[in-house]
Protein backbone atom coordinates (compact mmCIF):
# COMPACT_ATOMS: atom_id res chain seq x y z
CA UNK A 1 0.00 0.00 0.00
CA UNK A 2 2.80 2.39 0.85
CA UNK A 3 4.47 1.74 -2.50
CA UNK A 4 1.20 2.33 -4.35
CA UNK A 5 0.60 5.62 -2.56
CA UNK A 6 4.14 6.73 -3.30
CA UNK A 7 3.88 5.93 -7.00
CA UNK A 8 0.57 7.75 -7.22
CA UNK A 9 1.95 11.07 -6.02
CA UNK A 10 2.19 13.77 -8.71
CA UNK A 11 5.72 14.48 -9.89
CA UNK A 12 7.24 17.66 -8.54
CA UNK A 13 9.03 19.78 -11.12
CA UNK A 14 12.67 20.54 -10.30
CA UNK A 15 13.49 23.98 -8.93
CA UNK A 16 13.96 26.70 -11.54
CA UNK A 17 17.71 27.00 -10.97
CA UNK A 18 18.15 23.25 -11.36
CA UNK A 19 16.13 23.27 -14.59
CA UNK A 20 18.30 26.07 -15.97
CA UNK A 21 21.44 24.10 -15.14
CA UNK A 22 20.04 21.03 -16.86
CA UNK A 23 19.23 23.01 -20.01
CA UNK A 24 22.68 24.62 -19.98
CA UNK A 25 24.34 21.22 -19.60
CA UNK A 26 22.29 19.81 -22.48
CA UNK A 27 23.15 22.81 -24.67
CA UNK A 28 26.85 22.46 -23.88
CA UNK A 29 26.74 18.74 -24.64
CA UNK A 30 25.13 19.45 -28.01
CA UNK A 31 27.75 22.10 -28.80
CA UNK A 32 30.75 20.09 -27.57
CA UNK A 33 31.68 18.69 -31.04
CA UNK A 34 31.65 22.21 -32.48
CA UNK A 35 33.73 23.59 -29.63
CA UNK A 36 36.15 20.71 -29.99
CA UNK A 37 36.48 21.19 -33.75
CA UNK A 38 37.00 24.93 -33.33
CA UNK A 39 39.58 24.39 -30.59
CA UNK A 40 41.54 21.92 -32.73
CA UNK A 41 41.60 24.38 -35.64
CA UNK A 42 42.75 27.27 -33.47
CA UNK A 43 45.34 25.19 -31.58
CA UNK A 44 46.73 24.16 -34.96
CA UNK A 45 47.09 27.83 -35.85
CA UNK A 46 48.76 28.64 -32.54
CA UNK A 47 51.21 25.72 -32.76
CA UNK A 48 52.27 26.69 -36.28
CA UNK A 49 52.69 30.31 -35.19
CA UNK A 50 54.58 29.33 -32.02
CA UNK A 51 57.05 27.22 -34.01
CA UNK A 52 57.52 29.98 -36.59
CA UNK A 53 58.03 32.61 -33.88
CA UNK A 54 60.56 30.42 -32.07
CA UNK A 55 62.51 29.87 -35.27
CA UNK A 56 62.49 33.64 -35.86
CA UNK A 57 63.64 34.29 -32.28
CA UNK A 58 60.51 36.24 -31.36
CA UNK A 59 58.22 36.17 -28.31
CA UNK A 60 54.94 34.61 -29.46
CA UNK A 61 52.89 35.88 -26.50
CA UNK A 62 54.12 39.42 -27.04
CA UNK A 63 53.12 39.23 -30.68
CA UNK A 64 49.64 38.00 -29.73
CA UNK A 65 49.00 40.47 -26.95
CA UNK A 66 51.33 43.41 -27.34
CA UNK A 67 51.17 44.76 -30.89
CA UNK A 68 49.14 47.22 -32.93
CA UNK A 69 45.58 47.84 -31.65
CA UNK A 70 46.03 45.60 -28.62
CA UNK A 71 48.56 48.08 -27.22
CA UNK A 72 45.96 50.85 -27.38
CA UNK A 73 43.38 48.73 -25.57
CA UNK A 74 45.86 47.84 -22.84
CA UNK A 75 46.83 51.47 -22.38
CA UNK A 76 43.15 52.37 -21.93
CA UNK A 77 42.75 49.51 -19.44
CA UNK A 78 45.69 50.77 -17.40
CA UNK A 79 45.26 54.54 -17.60
CA UNK A 80 41.84 55.34 -19.04
CA UNK A 81 41.19 57.52 -22.07
CA UNK A 82 43.99 60.06 -22.12
CA UNK A 83 46.55 59.10 -24.76
CA UNK A 84 47.16 60.62 -28.21
CA UNK A 85 49.92 60.01 -30.73
CA UNK A 86 51.11 62.63 -33.22
CA UNK A 87 52.33 61.16 -36.49
CA UNK A 88 55.13 62.62 -38.62
CA UNK A 89 52.55 64.06 -41.03
CA UNK A 90 50.98 66.02 -38.16
CA UNK A 91 47.82 63.92 -37.82
CA UNK A 92 46.72 63.10 -34.29
CA UNK A 93 45.53 59.64 -33.29
CA UNK A 94 43.44 59.53 -30.11
CA UNK A 95 42.63 56.46 -28.05
CA UNK A 96 38.99 57.61 -28.14
CA UNK A 97 38.78 55.71 -31.44
CA UNK A 98 38.73 52.46 -29.41
CA UNK A 99 35.55 51.23 -27.74
CA UNK A 100 35.53 50.51 -24.00
CA UNK A 101 34.25 46.98 -23.36
CA UNK A 102 37.48 45.06 -24.07
CA UNK A 103 39.73 47.34 -21.98
CA UNK A 104 37.14 47.28 -19.19
CA UNK A 105 37.25 43.47 -19.18
CA UNK A 106 41.04 43.49 -19.31
CA UNK A 107 41.25 45.80 -16.31
CA UNK A 108 38.66 43.84 -14.31
CA UNK A 109 40.38 40.50 -14.91
CA UNK A 110 43.83 41.92 -14.16
CA UNK A 111 42.58 43.32 -10.85
CA UNK A 112 41.10 40.05 -9.57
CA UNK A 113 43.64 37.56 -10.99
CA UNK A 114 47.43 37.32 -11.17
CA UNK A 115 47.26 38.05 -14.91
CA UNK A 116 48.74 41.17 -16.42
CA UNK A 117 46.54 43.38 -18.59
CA UNK A 118 48.15 41.78 -21.64
CA UNK A 119 47.42 38.30 -20.32
CA UNK A 120 43.88 39.34 -19.50
CA UNK A 121 43.37 40.55 -23.08
CA UNK A 122 44.53 37.24 -24.52
CA UNK A 123 42.33 35.37 -22.02
CA UNK A 124 39.29 37.40 -23.06
CA UNK A 125 40.03 36.70 -26.73
CA UNK A 126 40.42 32.94 -26.24
CA UNK A 127 37.32 32.66 -24.05
CA UNK A 128 35.33 34.82 -26.47
CA UNK A 129 36.50 32.58 -29.31
CA UNK A 130 34.86 29.57 -27.66
CA UNK A 131 31.70 31.55 -26.91
CA UNK A 132 31.63 32.76 -30.52
CA UNK A 133 32.09 29.22 -31.83
CA UNK A 134 29.23 28.08 -29.59
CA UNK A 135 26.96 30.86 -30.84
CA UNK A 136 27.93 30.24 -34.46
CA UNK A 137 27.19 26.55 -33.97
CA UNK A 138 23.82 27.42 -32.43
CA UNK A 139 22.85 29.56 -35.43
CA UNK A 140 24.08 27.00 -37.96
CA UNK A 141 22.40 24.10 -36.15
CA UNK A 142 19.09 25.95 -35.98
CA UNK A 143 19.16 26.72 -39.69
CA UNK A 144 20.66 23.54 -41.21
CA UNK A 145 21.19 20.97 -38.48
CA UNK A 146 23.89 20.15 -35.94
CA UNK A 147 26.46 18.83 -38.44
CA UNK A 148 26.31 22.10 -40.34
CA UNK A 149 26.74 23.98 -37.07
CA UNK A 150 29.90 22.00 -36.28
CA UNK A 151 31.43 22.61 -39.71
CA UNK A 152 30.42 26.28 -39.61
CA UNK A 153 32.22 26.82 -36.29
CA UNK A 154 35.32 25.04 -37.60
CA UNK A 155 35.33 27.10 -40.81
CA UNK A 156 35.12 30.32 -38.82
CA UNK A 157 38.20 29.16 -36.90
CA UNK A 158 39.95 28.57 -40.24
CA UNK A 159 39.05 31.97 -41.71
CA UNK A 160 42.13 33.49 -43.44
CA UNK A 161 42.63 36.11 -40.71
CA UNK A 162 41.49 33.82 -37.89
CA UNK A 163 44.83 34.40 -36.15
CA UNK A 164 43.22 37.62 -34.88
CA UNK A 165 40.86 35.41 -32.86
CA UNK A 166 43.85 34.53 -30.68
CA UNK A 167 44.97 38.14 -30.24
CA UNK A 168 43.89 40.81 -27.75
CA UNK A 169 41.59 42.36 -30.36
CA UNK A 170 37.84 43.01 -30.30
CA UNK A 171 36.65 41.03 -33.34
CA UNK A 172 36.28 37.75 -31.43
CA UNK A 173 34.37 39.34 -28.55
CA UNK A 174 32.13 41.17 -30.99
CA UNK A 175 31.45 38.00 -33.00
CA UNK A 176 30.44 36.14 -29.83
CA UNK A 177 27.95 38.86 -28.92
CA UNK A 178 26.65 39.09 -32.50
CA UNK A 179 26.19 35.33 -32.92
CA UNK A 180 24.22 34.99 -29.71
CA UNK A 181 22.18 38.11 -30.51
CA UNK A 182 21.19 36.63 -33.87
CA UNK A 183 20.37 33.32 -32.21
CA UNK A 184 18.18 35.19 -29.72
CA UNK A 185 16.30 36.86 -32.59
CA UNK A 186 15.81 33.49 -34.28
CA UNK A 187 14.34 32.27 -30.97
CA UNK A 188 12.14 35.40 -30.77
CA UNK A 189 13.91 36.61 -27.64
CA UNK A 190 14.15 40.24 -28.57
CA UNK A 191 15.02 41.71 -25.17
CA UNK A 192 18.00 39.37 -24.88
CA UNK A 193 19.04 40.26 -28.42
CA UNK A 194 18.77 43.96 -27.66
CA UNK A 195 20.87 43.59 -24.51
CA UNK A 196 23.58 41.73 -26.40
CA UNK A 197 23.51 44.48 -29.03
CA UNK A 198 24.16 47.03 -26.28
CA UNK A 199 27.33 45.14 -25.31
CA UNK A 200 28.31 44.76 -28.97
CA UNK A 201 27.87 48.52 -29.38
CA UNK A 202 30.38 49.04 -26.57
CA UNK A 203 32.82 46.74 -28.37
CA UNK A 204 33.04 47.81 -32.02
CA UNK A 205 31.47 50.40 -34.34
CA UNK A 206 30.41 47.53 -36.62
CA UNK A 207 27.62 46.92 -34.11
CA UNK A 208 25.69 49.13 -36.53
CA UNK A 209 25.31 46.01 -38.69
CA UNK A 210 23.72 44.14 -35.80
CA UNK A 211 21.39 47.03 -34.99
CA UNK A 212 20.37 47.15 -38.66
CA UNK A 213 19.64 43.41 -38.64
CA UNK A 214 17.24 43.78 -35.73
CA UNK A 215 15.60 46.93 -37.07
CA UNK A 216 15.05 45.60 -40.60
CA UNK A 217 13.67 42.31 -39.28
CA UNK A 218 11.26 44.08 -36.93
CA UNK A 219 10.12 46.40 -39.70
CA UNK A 220 9.50 43.45 -42.01
CA UNK A 221 7.38 41.76 -39.33
CA UNK A 222 5.29 44.88 -38.78
CA UNK A 223 4.81 45.57 -42.48
CA UNK A 224 3.86 41.96 -43.22
CA UNK A 225 1.19 41.87 -40.52
CA UNK A 226 -0.08 45.34 -41.39
CA UNK A 227 -0.52 44.40 -45.04
CA UNK A 228 -2.23 41.17 -44.01
CA UNK A 229 -4.86 43.29 -42.26
CA UNK A 230 -3.90 42.13 -38.79
CA UNK A 231 -3.57 45.73 -37.53
CA UNK A 232 -5.45 45.77 -34.27
CA UNK A 233 -3.06 45.79 -31.33
CA UNK A 234 -0.07 45.49 -33.67
CA UNK A 235 2.30 47.55 -31.54
CA UNK A 236 1.14 46.02 -28.27
CA UNK A 237 1.46 42.53 -29.69
CA UNK A 238 5.08 43.17 -30.59
CA UNK A 239 6.03 45.25 -27.58
CA UNK A 240 9.00 43.05 -26.66
CA UNK A 241 10.30 43.10 -30.21
CA UNK A 242 10.08 46.89 -30.36
CA UNK A 243 11.71 47.19 -26.94
CA UNK A 244 14.61 45.04 -28.13
CA UNK A 245 15.04 47.17 -31.24
CA UNK A 246 15.01 50.38 -29.19
CA UNK A 247 17.51 48.89 -26.76
CA UNK A 248 19.92 47.69 -29.47
CA UNK A 249 21.70 50.96 -30.42
CA UNK A 250 22.11 52.28 -26.88
CA UNK A 251 25.63 50.93 -26.33
CA UNK A 252 27.00 52.50 -29.50
CA UNK A 253 25.11 55.75 -28.86
CA UNK A 254 26.33 55.89 -25.25
CA UNK A 255 29.95 55.80 -26.36
CA UNK A 256 29.41 58.38 -29.10
CA UNK A 257 27.81 60.68 -26.52
CA UNK A 258 30.66 60.04 -24.09
CA UNK A 259 33.21 61.13 -26.71
CA UNK A 260 31.09 64.16 -27.61
CA UNK A 261 30.93 65.29 -23.98
CA UNK A 262 34.61 64.50 -23.42
CA UNK A 263 35.70 66.55 -26.44
CA UNK A 264 32.95 69.16 -26.16
CA UNK A 265 31.81 68.59 -29.73
CA UNK A 266 28.68 66.78 -30.93
CA UNK A 267 30.60 65.16 -33.81
CA UNK A 268 33.79 64.45 -31.87
CA UNK A 269 33.60 60.67 -32.33
CA UNK A 270 33.44 60.99 -36.11
CA UNK A 271 36.25 63.54 -36.05
CA UNK A 272 38.41 61.14 -34.05
CA UNK A 273 37.73 58.34 -36.51
CA UNK A 274 38.45 60.63 -39.46
CA UNK A 275 41.82 61.52 -37.95
CA UNK A 276 42.60 57.79 -38.00
CA UNK A 277 41.53 57.67 -41.66
CA UNK A 278 38.40 55.69 -40.86
CA UNK A 279 35.73 57.91 -42.41
CA UNK A 280 33.04 56.58 -44.75
CA UNK A 281 33.81 57.42 -48.37
CA UNK A 282 31.48 55.05 -50.21
CA UNK A 283 34.33 52.85 -51.45
CA UNK A 284 36.46 55.52 -53.15
CA UNK A 285 39.56 54.58 -51.12
CA UNK A 286 39.12 50.91 -52.07
CA UNK A 287 38.77 51.80 -55.75
CA UNK A 288 41.85 54.05 -55.61
CA UNK A 289 43.83 51.29 -53.90
CA UNK A 290 42.93 48.79 -56.64
CA UNK A 291 43.78 51.26 -59.41
CA UNK A 292 47.17 51.92 -57.84
CA UNK A 293 48.16 48.24 -57.79
CA UNK A 294 50.18 46.48 -60.48
CA UNK A 295 47.87 44.85 -62.99
CA UNK A 296 48.28 41.22 -61.79
CA UNK A 297 47.64 42.23 -58.16
CA UNK A 298 44.67 44.40 -59.17
CA UNK A 299 43.14 41.52 -61.14
CA UNK A 300 43.70 39.15 -58.22
CA UNK A 301 41.99 41.54 -55.84
CA UNK A 302 39.07 41.96 -58.23
CA UNK A 303 38.72 38.18 -58.36
CA UNK A 304 38.71 38.06 -54.55
CA UNK A 305 36.00 40.74 -54.43
CA UNK A 306 34.06 38.79 -57.04
CA UNK A 307 34.25 35.67 -54.87
CA UNK A 308 33.01 37.74 -51.94
CA UNK A 309 30.05 38.92 -54.01
CA UNK A 310 29.38 35.33 -55.06
CA UNK A 311 29.31 34.25 -51.41
CA UNK A 312 26.79 36.99 -50.64
CA UNK A 313 24.66 35.84 -53.60
CA UNK A 314 24.81 32.25 -52.31
CA UNK A 315 23.60 33.44 -48.91
CA UNK A 316 20.63 35.11 -50.61
CA UNK A 317 19.89 31.99 -52.68
CA UNK A 318 20.17 29.91 -49.52
CA UNK A 319 17.29 31.99 -48.14
CA UNK A 320 19.00 32.71 -44.88
CA UNK A 321 16.65 34.29 -42.31
CA UNK A 322 16.38 38.05 -42.70
CA UNK A 323 18.32 39.05 -39.53
CA UNK A 324 21.20 36.72 -40.42
CA UNK A 325 21.34 37.90 -44.02
CA UNK A 326 21.08 41.61 -43.21
CA UNK A 327 23.79 41.31 -40.57
CA UNK A 328 26.25 39.57 -42.92
CA UNK A 329 25.66 41.97 -45.80
CA UNK A 330 25.89 45.00 -43.52
CA UNK A 331 29.23 43.84 -42.07
CA UNK A 332 30.61 43.40 -45.60
CA UNK A 333 29.33 46.80 -46.75
CA UNK A 334 30.71 48.60 -43.68
CA UNK A 335 34.08 46.92 -44.24
CA UNK A 336 34.27 48.01 -47.88
CA UNK A 337 32.94 51.59 -47.84
CA UNK A 338 35.41 52.94 -45.28
CA UNK A 339 38.59 54.81 -46.12
CA UNK A 340 40.76 52.91 -43.64
CA UNK A 341 43.85 50.77 -44.14
CA UNK A 342 43.11 48.17 -46.83
CA UNK A 343 44.95 45.34 -45.10
CA UNK A 344 42.47 45.47 -42.21
CA UNK A 345 39.39 44.84 -44.33
CA UNK A 346 39.54 41.01 -44.26
CA UNK A 347 39.80 41.24 -40.47
CA UNK A 348 36.84 43.62 -40.33
CA UNK A 349 34.76 41.11 -42.31
CA UNK A 350 35.63 38.19 -40.04
CA UNK A 351 32.50 38.65 -37.84
CA UNK A 352 30.32 38.03 -40.94
CA UNK A 353 30.21 34.30 -40.19
CA UNK A 354 26.91 33.69 -42.10
CA UNK A 355 28.99 34.02 -45.30
CA UNK A 356 30.45 30.63 -44.37
CA UNK A 357 27.08 28.88 -44.27
CA UNK A 358 27.03 27.99 -48.00
CA UNK A 359 30.57 26.48 -47.86
CA UNK A 360 29.63 24.60 -44.67
CA UNK A 361 26.58 23.07 -46.35
CA UNK A 362 28.66 22.27 -49.45
CA UNK A 363 31.36 20.51 -47.41
CA UNK A 364 28.75 18.27 -45.86
CA UNK A 365 27.81 17.05 -49.33
CA UNK A 366 31.11 15.20 -49.48
CA UNK A 367 30.46 11.51 -49.20
CA UNK A 368 32.15 10.84 -45.87
CA UNK A 369 32.88 12.66 -42.63
CA UNK A 370 36.57 11.92 -43.18
CA UNK A 371 36.55 13.90 -46.43
CA UNK A 372 34.82 16.83 -44.78
CA UNK A 373 37.33 16.74 -41.91
CA UNK A 374 40.23 16.56 -44.38
CA UNK A 375 38.97 19.58 -46.29
CA UNK A 376 38.57 21.58 -43.08
CA UNK A 377 42.05 20.43 -41.98
CA UNK A 378 43.64 21.68 -45.20
CA UNK A 379 41.92 25.06 -44.75
CA UNK A 380 43.08 25.18 -41.12
CA UNK A 381 46.70 24.58 -42.12
CA UNK A 382 46.51 27.23 -44.84
CA UNK A 383 45.02 29.68 -42.35
CA UNK A 384 47.72 28.81 -39.82
CA UNK A 385 50.51 29.39 -42.33
CA UNK A 386 49.05 32.71 -43.41
CA UNK A 387 48.55 33.76 -39.80
CA UNK A 388 52.15 32.97 -38.86
CA UNK A 389 53.44 34.86 -41.89
CA UNK A 390 51.29 37.89 -41.08
CA UNK A 391 52.06 37.99 -37.35
CA UNK A 392 55.77 37.76 -38.01
CA UNK A 393 55.54 40.65 -40.48
CA UNK A 394 55.64 44.36 -39.76
CA UNK A 395 52.20 45.58 -40.79
CA UNK A 396 49.03 45.33 -38.70
CA UNK A 397 46.31 42.87 -39.68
Amino acid sequence: MHDNLTSARPSVPPPHGHAVRLRAAAAFKAAAPALGAYAVVRVTGLVVFWVAASLAGKDALKLLGGRWDSVWYQRIAEHGYRYTATLPDGSVHSDLAFFPLLPALERAIAEVTPLTVRGAGITVAWAAGLLAAWGIFAVGARLHGRRTGVVLAALWGAYPTAFVQSMAYTETLFTALAAWALYAVLRDRWIVAGGLCVLAGLTRPSAAALVAALAVTALAVLVREYRAGDRKGLVRRHARMLAGVCLAPLGWLAYVVFVAVREDSPFAYFEVQAAWGNSIDGGRALAAFIVGLPLPAALGLCVALGLLGWLVALCVRQRQPLPVLVYAIAVVVISLIGSGYFGSRPRLMMPAFPLLLPPAVALLRLRTTARTATAVGVLALASAAYGAWTLLGSGPP
